[in-house]
């Protein structure tokens, strides 16, 4: 086998080769399509309500940040941009 012999069967394995990825990413881009369209036919998302007015408001309970670790998230703010020069 000479040189050119081989670039020839080099070249056609190349292309084979590029060719099967390319058939195989064309067929996943269609199949993954299809199954986004068929689940969002029968597995529709469920469309959101908007809240009414008695969840405008949030209540006071466990969750509420005392007086005090406000004055310190507002002094540790202060103190960050003070750094900053902003």
């Amino acid at each position: 086998m000479n040189s050119s012999e081989l670039m020839e069967e080099g070249v056609e394995l190349m292309l084979l080769g590029m060719g099967s990825v390319f058939v195989f990413l064309i067929m996943l881009v269609v199949i993954v399509t299809l199954m986004s369209k068929v689940l969002g036919r029968y597995f529709p998302e469920p469309v959101a309500v908007p809240a009414g007015r008695s969840a405008a408001k949030p209540k006071a309970g466990a969750g509420d940040v005392d007086e005090q670790t406000i004055s310190v998230i507002r002094a540790a703010i202060r103190q960050h941009r003070a750094r900053r020069g902003s």
